[in-house]
């Protein structure tokens, strides 16, 4: 590979995460190569990722001015309310809720956020057709299936060898593979975190009736049980469990699975119909104890994986890609050396607290809500009604859930690069 022909950076990892940033820093005129072991039409197959995403109102912006929100926008269920509702016991979610509940209404922010919802609700297969359409379009060159064995930094860039024995060279490594990054790994970084010992399974079902743009969130002893809205009169359900209830709900027949849905929330759910595959994914906590390392920058989950609680997971780690576009590319614009230690301190030290106060705030949350004890519990529910009364915190909540507060990379305005 002569000089000419060498890349600014090198992303191991083309999902969600990876390809935002590859388009982020395409724009501001950075040469990125994407590289993943899994090629893009199997990553946009039905059954590779179930799940659905709530994209902050901002994140959205970002997807905008990357040229994705186009292509996502007849896929995107406006989110204009969110119920939160706190119960005790299996059944809580219809007959034995509690009194205590929290309402978030997008029109009490319409002020602020120009009439946008607090989020929207996009199935992950969508996101990750739109991304691979805008790599494809922008001409960014993606490598896969190819997976990275080694990194080797040096003064004057990185080596990355494929484990095929390919040897690329960049000024910059990218770590974007998610829980188990191997950049991660090879740069000597290490993570704490633990299991939940929770399981949450994922369906999406065919609803009898409209969901009104509304997602409920039902806390229970054993997790939490999510309504989302999706289009097309569907919702995604995500129902947590303990890891062995979680696996059995999977492998559970259709008519097992469906009757116990409806003897657990069908007052709620009336006449659903559960449509395509089910999906159990494990849910722990695990937090990279530093973003970066010697020609190395870790974004989304290789950086910080956290309980699906808040839908936050994604929003934090395309707000890392922003950060880290944007601190490349003006490091190019000065002629810096992108990859060097004092360019990288800029991004470390942009998000290094809001992902550790976030991540520590989603494991509270967890624990304060997934535990019945009887003090536990009233204390809670004295919060939340409190919150619930008082307008200006339910706004400060709105506000930082839709990702509008703090330093906000110039692609979350839906500003270019």
């Amino acid at each position: 590979m002569t000089r000419s022909d060498r890349p600014d950076v090198i992303i191991a990892g083309a999902g969600m995460a990876g390809a935002t940033f590859a388009l982020a820093a395409a724009q501001g005129g950075l040469k990125v190569v994407l590289v993943d072991p899994q090629p893009f039409s199997a990553q946009l197959a039905p059954t590779f990722d179930g799940r659905s995403t709530a994209i902050a109102y901002s994140t959205f912006r970002m997807l905008d001015a990357l040229g994705v929100g186009e292509a996502l926008r007849p896929h995107a269920c406006r989110m204009d309310r969110i119920l939160v509702t706190d119960g005790r016991r299996p059944g809580a979610a219809t007959k034995a809720a509690s009194s205590a509940f929290l309402r978030f209404d997008a029109d009490e922010i319409g002020d602020r956020n120009g009439g946008e919802p607090l989020g929207y609700m996009v199935e992950n297969r969508r996101i990750r057709s739109a991304l691979a359409e805008a790599v494809t379009a922008a001409g960014i060159e993606v490598r896969a299936p190819a997976a990275v064995a080694t990194v080797t930094p040096g003064p004057g860039g990185v080596t990355v060898t494929l484990a095929d024995g390919t040897a690329l060279e960049a000024s910059l490594v990218v770590g974007a593979e998610g829980r188990g990054s191997r950049v991660r790994q090879q740069a000597g970084i290490d993570t704490v975190g633990w299991s939940y010992d929770q399981g949450g399974v994922v369906a999406t079902v065919s609803m009898g009736r409209d969901h009104g743009n509304v997602a409920h969130e039902y806390f229970l002893p054993a997790g939490p049980f999510a309504i989302l809205p999706l289009t097309e009169r569907r919702a995604s359900l995500v129902w947590t469990e303990t890891s062995r209830r979680a696996e059995a709900l999977k492998s559970a027949s259709d008519a097992a699975f469906h009757a116990h849905l409806m003897r657990r929330f069908g007052d709620y759910l009336e006449d659903v119909t559960v449509v395509g595959p089910r999906f159990v994914y494990p849910l722990s906590l695990q937090l990279a104890e530093e973003l970066t390392a010697p020609r190395t920058a870790l974004i989304g989950d290789a950086a910080h994986a956290v309980h699906p609680v808040a839908g936050q997971g994604l929003n934090m780690g395309l707000k890392d890609a922003a950060a880290l576009a944007e601190v490349l590319v003006e490091a190019m614009r000065l002629g810096e050396d992108i990859g060097s230690e004092i360019v990288l301190d800029r991004y470390a030290r942009w998000r290094r607290f809001d992902n550790t106060v976030l991540t520590a705030g989603f494991d509270g949350f967890v624990r304060l809500f997934s535990n019945d004890a009887a003090p536990v519990r009233l204390a809670r529910d004295i919060g939340i009604a409190a919150v619930n009364r008082i307008p200006a915190l339910r706004k400060a909540f709105m506000h930082e859930a839709g990702g509008a507060t703090g330093d906000l990379p110039r692609l979350l305005r839906g500003e270019a690069v």
